[in-house]
Protein backbone atom coordinates (compact mmCIF):
# COMPACT_ATOMS: atom_id res chain seq x y z
CA UNK A 1 0.00 0.00 0.00
CA UNK A 2 1.34 3.64 -0.86
CA UNK A 3 -0.10 6.77 0.52
CA UNK A 4 -1.15 9.15 -2.45
CA UNK A 5 -2.12 12.63 -2.48
CA UNK A 6 -4.88 13.22 -5.44
CA UNK A 7 -5.53 16.83 -6.73
CA UNK A 8 -9.04 17.75 -6.73
CA UNK A 9 -9.47 21.03 -8.36
CA UNK A 10 -8.06 23.61 -5.47
CA UNK A 11 -8.64 20.32 -2.70
CA UNK A 12 -5.46 17.76 -2.16
CA UNK A 13 -7.32 14.69 -1.15
CA UNK A 14 -5.18 11.95 1.21
CA UNK A 15 -5.82 8.19 -0.21
CA UNK A 16 -4.24 4.63 -0.15
CA UNK A 17 -3.64 3.06 -3.23
CA UNK A 18 -2.83 -0.67 -3.20
CA UNK A 19 -1.64 -2.67 -6.41
CA UNK A 20 -1.43 -6.15 -6.05
CA UNK A 21 0.55 -7.95 -8.01
CA UNK A 22 -0.71 -9.37 -11.54
CA UNK A 23 -3.76 -6.81 -10.91
CA UNK A 24 -6.39 -7.14 -13.37
CA UNK A 25 -8.39 -3.57 -12.35
CA UNK A 26 -8.36 -1.15 -9.81
CA UNK A 27 -11.65 -0.22 -7.90
CA UNK A 28 -12.06 3.11 -6.22
CA UNK A 29 -13.76 3.48 -2.93
CA UNK A 30 -16.33 6.30 -1.92
CA UNK A 31 -16.92 6.00 1.61
CA UNK A 32 -20.40 7.00 3.35
CA UNK A 33 -21.02 10.47 5.32
CA UNK A 34 -19.02 11.08 8.59
CA UNK A 35 -16.42 8.27 7.27
CA UNK A 36 -12.88 8.91 5.43
CA UNK A 37 -10.22 6.36 3.74
CA UNK A 38 -9.59 5.01 7.50
CA UNK A 39 -13.06 2.99 7.68
CA UNK A 40 -12.47 -0.85 8.89
CA UNK A 41 -15.19 -1.85 6.75
CA UNK A 42 -14.10 -0.43 3.54
CA UNK A 43 -10.79 -1.77 4.52
CA UNK A 44 -11.86 -4.94 5.10
CA UNK A 45 -13.74 -5.25 1.23
CA UNK A 46 -10.63 -4.01 -0.06
CA UNK A 47 -8.59 -6.43 1.29
CA UNK A 48 -10.94 -9.35 0.12
CA UNK A 49 -10.84 -6.75 -3.22
CA UNK A 50 -7.13 -7.18 -3.30
CA UNK A 51 -6.55 -11.32 -2.67
CA UNK A 52 -9.22 -11.32 -6.18
CA UNK A 53 -6.01 -9.07 -7.52
CA UNK A 54 -8.25 -6.22 -7.71
CA UNK A 55 -6.47 -2.77 -6.67
CA UNK A 56 -8.35 -0.41 -4.56
CA UNK A 57 -7.94 3.30 -3.94
CA UNK A 58 -9.73 4.25 -0.28
CA UNK A 59 -9.51 8.16 -0.45
CA UNK A 60 -10.78 11.04 1.65
CA UNK A 61 -14.12 12.87 -0.13
CA UNK A 62 -13.39 15.59 1.87
CA UNK A 63 -10.26 17.41 2.94
CA UNK A 64 -9.45 17.96 6.47
CA UNK A 65 -10.60 21.66 6.40
CA UNK A 66 -13.97 20.67 4.87
CA UNK A 67 -14.37 17.30 7.35
CA UNK A 68 -13.82 19.43 10.11
CA UNK A 69 -16.63 22.12 9.71
CA UNK A 70 -18.90 19.17 8.38
CA UNK A 71 -18.30 18.02 11.90
CA UNK A 72 -20.30 20.92 13.08
CA UNK A 73 -22.34 22.13 9.96
CA UNK A 74 -23.05 18.72 8.17
CA UNK A 75 -22.77 20.65 4.98
CA UNK A 76 -20.75 18.20 3.06
CA UNK A 77 -22.10 14.83 3.96
CA UNK A 78 -25.29 14.87 1.76
CA UNK A 79 -23.64 17.27 -1.28
CA UNK A 80 -23.82 14.14 -3.25
CA UNK A 81 -22.95 16.72 -6.43
CA UNK A 82 -19.46 17.47 -4.47
CA UNK A 83 -18.89 14.13 -3.77
CA UNK A 84 -19.79 12.71 -6.90
CA UNK A 85 -16.72 15.43 -8.50
CA UNK A 86 -14.06 14.54 -5.98
CA UNK A 87 -14.83 11.03 -7.29
CA UNK A 88 -14.84 12.29 -10.91
CA UNK A 89 -11.53 14.16 -10.15
CA UNK A 90 -9.78 10.70 -8.67
CA UNK A 91 -10.98 8.80 -11.45
CA UNK A 92 -8.37 11.19 -13.53
CA UNK A 93 -6.03 10.66 -11.34
CA UNK A 94 -5.65 7.58 -12.01
CA UNK A 95 -6.38 6.93 -15.54
CA UNK A 96 -2.96 9.58 -16.19
CA UNK A 97 -0.72 7.70 -13.30
CA UNK A 98 1.38 5.71 -15.07
CA UNK A 99 0.85 2.20 -12.58
CA UNK A 100 -2.72 2.55 -13.18
CA UNK A 101 -4.01 4.55 -16.56
CA UNK A 102 -4.54 0.94 -17.86
CA UNK A 103 -6.38 -0.17 -15.44
CA UNK A 104 -10.51 -0.83 -15.97
CA UNK A 105 -11.89 0.87 -13.34
CA UNK A 106 -14.89 0.11 -10.81
CA UNK A 107 -16.62 2.33 -8.30
CA UNK A 108 -17.60 0.94 -4.93
CA UNK A 109 -19.57 3.16 -2.65
CA UNK A 110 -21.10 3.24 0.94
CA UNK A 111 -24.45 4.72 2.01
CA UNK A 112 -24.23 8.65 0.75
CA UNK A 113 -20.67 6.96 -1.62
CA UNK A 114 -22.97 4.92 -3.31
CA UNK A 115 -25.26 7.86 -4.62
CA UNK A 116 -21.82 9.69 -5.57
CA UNK A 117 -20.74 6.46 -7.14
CA UNK A 118 -23.80 6.46 -9.29
CA UNK A 119 -23.89 10.16 -10.18
CA UNK A 120 -19.81 9.86 -11.41
CA UNK A 121 -20.81 6.67 -12.72
CA UNK A 122 -23.25 8.49 -15.10
CA UNK A 123 -20.86 11.67 -15.13
CA UNK A 124 -18.50 9.73 -17.46
CA UNK A 125 -19.71 6.50 -18.54
CA UNK A 126 -16.43 5.66 -20.64
CA UNK A 127 -14.64 5.38 -17.53
CA UNK A 128 -16.56 3.16 -15.58
CA UNK A 129 -16.82 -0.53 -15.81
CA UNK A 130 -19.25 -1.07 -12.48
CA UNK A 131 -20.69 -0.33 -9.86
CA UNK A 132 -21.16 -1.61 -6.35
CA UNK A 133 -23.39 -0.11 -3.81
CA UNK A 134 -23.28 -1.13 -0.02
CA UNK A 135 -26.56 0.10 2.24
CA UNK A 136 -26.32 3.26 -0.63
CA UNK A 137 -28.37 5.92 -1.20
CA UNK A 138 -29.42 6.18 -4.67
CA UNK A 139 -32.53 8.54 -3.72
CA UNK A 140 -29.82 11.56 -3.29
CA UNK A 141 -28.64 10.96 -7.07
CA UNK A 142 -31.34 13.41 -8.52
CA UNK A 143 -31.58 12.34 -12.57
CA UNK A 144 -28.46 10.63 -13.22
CA UNK A 145 -29.94 6.90 -12.12
CA UNK A 146 -31.15 6.34 -16.23
CA UNK A 147 -28.33 7.60 -17.46
CA UNK A 148 -25.48 4.72 -15.51
CA UNK A 149 -24.66 2.43 -17.95
CA UNK A 150 -22.02 0.71 -15.86
CA UNK A 151 -23.18 -2.82 -14.59
CA UNK A 152 -24.49 -1.82 -11.13
CA UNK A 153 -24.78 -4.44 -8.13
CA UNK A 154 -26.91 -2.92 -5.24
CA UNK A 155 -25.93 -4.67 -2.04
CA UNK A 156 -28.77 -3.72 0.83
CA UNK A 157 -28.97 -5.59 4.57
CA UNK A 158 -32.08 -7.44 5.27
CA UNK A 159 -33.32 -5.86 8.35
CA UNK A 160 -32.04 -1.71 6.86
CA UNK A 161 -36.15 -2.13 5.62
CA UNK A 162 -35.81 2.26 4.14
CA UNK A 163 -32.88 1.45 2.19
CA UNK A 164 -34.25 -1.73 0.90
CA UNK A 165 -37.34 0.52 -0.77
CA UNK A 166 -35.04 3.56 -1.60
CA UNK A 167 -32.52 0.73 -3.75
CA UNK A 168 -36.12 -1.11 -5.24
CA UNK A 169 -37.31 2.25 -6.67
CA UNK A 170 -33.52 3.06 -7.70
CA UNK A 171 -33.00 -0.80 -9.56
CA UNK A 172 -36.58 0.12 -11.40
CA UNK A 173 -35.58 3.35 -12.44
CA UNK A 174 -31.95 2.27 -14.22
CA UNK A 175 -31.55 0.97 -17.60
CA UNK A 176 -28.43 -0.93 -17.33
CA UNK A 177 -27.34 -4.05 -16.14
CA UNK A 178 -28.23 -3.59 -12.41
CA UNK A 179 -29.03 -6.30 -9.90
CA UNK A 180 -29.97 -6.06 -5.84
CA UNK A 181 -28.77 -8.21 -3.19
CA UNK A 182 -30.36 -8.20 0.20
CA UNK A 183 -28.50 -9.71 2.70
CA UNK A 184 -30.35 -11.56 5.38
CA UNK A 185 -30.22 -9.93 8.89
CA UNK A 186 -28.19 -7.90 8.17
CA UNK A 187 -28.30 -3.55 9.35
CA UNK A 188 -27.32 -0.74 7.93
CA UNK A 189 -23.58 -1.27 8.56
CA UNK A 190 -23.64 -5.00 8.07
CA UNK A 191 -21.90 -5.27 11.83
CA UNK A 192 -23.68 -8.63 12.13
CA UNK A 193 -21.41 -11.96 12.56
CA UNK A 194 -20.71 -13.22 8.41
CA UNK A 195 -22.98 -10.14 6.81
CA UNK A 196 -19.72 -8.04 5.37
CA UNK A 197 -18.24 -11.25 4.60
CA UNK A 198 -21.13 -11.77 2.23
CA UNK A 199 -20.82 -7.95 1.06
CA UNK A 200 -16.91 -8.62 0.39
CA UNK A 201 -17.74 -11.90 -1.80
CA UNK A 202 -20.42 -10.53 -3.82
CA UNK A 203 -18.90 -7.29 -4.52
CA UNK A 204 -15.49 -9.15 -5.50
CA UNK A 205 -17.67 -11.34 -7.45
CA UNK A 206 -19.40 -8.72 -9.53
CA UNK A 207 -15.92 -6.67 -10.04
CA UNK A 208 -14.29 -9.96 -10.92
CA UNK A 209 -16.70 -10.70 -13.50
CA UNK A 210 -17.32 -6.90 -15.45
CA UNK A 211 -13.83 -5.44 -14.90
CA UNK A 212 -11.49 -8.37 -14.05
CA UNK A 213 -10.42 -11.98 -15.35
CA UNK A 214 -13.27 -13.90 -14.66
CA UNK A 215 -10.85 -16.53 -12.87
CA UNK A 216 -9.91 -13.52 -10.34
CA UNK A 217 -13.07 -14.54 -8.15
Amino acid sequence: MSEVQIQAGRAVLSGNLTIPENAVALVLFAHGSGSSRHSPRNQFVARTLNDARLGTLLFDLLTQEEEAADVRTREHRFNIGLLAERLVQATRWAKQREQTRDSRLGYFGSSTGGGAALVAAADIPKDVGAVVSRGGRPDLTGDALPKVQAPTLLIVGGNDDIVIELNERARDQMRCEVKLEIVPGATHLFEEPGALEKVAKLASDWFASHIGAKSAS
